[in-house]
């Protein structure tokens, strides 16, 4: 669960990016439970995410670890900033604009440094 006062942080650092407030927004009327917000919007850009599945958000994310543990980004994900990532998945086209945020949110709440750590060398 997402803090809404994080939510609110949010919206102030994307407030030029439409699809980021969209995002924000929907998890905020999801009360912050990132899964349920992160399925509307999956079903919102047309993908057909399974709703018995409660780990979907988990399996999203993980296909998406190679880019958030990127060395030049993780810094910035364990101090809360979202914008270099997001700027990256927005040009490198890693998954719909909509469900950036929810994706970076949920690898920040499991804790960068553990949900990178399957890609850490030994």
């Amino acid at each position: 669960m997402v803090d809404l006062h994080i939510i609110e942080e949010l919206k102030v650092q994307f407030a030029d990016i439409p699809e980021a407030i969209v995002s924000l927004e929907t998890i905020a009327d999801c009360e912050g439970d990132l899964e349920d917000a992160a399925m509307t919007l999956a079903i919102r850009v047309g993908q057909q995410p399974d709703i018995n599945n409660s780990e979907w958000l988990d399996g999203l994310a993980k296909k998406c670890r190679v880019a958030i543990c990127r060395s030049e980004f993780r810094n910035d994900m364990v101090d809360g900033n979202f914008m270099p990532l997001f700027q990256h998945f927005i040009q490198a086209k890693i998954c719909p604009k909509l469900l950036i945020l929810p994706v970076l949110l949920y690898a920040h709440e499991q804790g960068i440094n553990r949900f990178c750590q399957p890609l850490d060398p030994l």
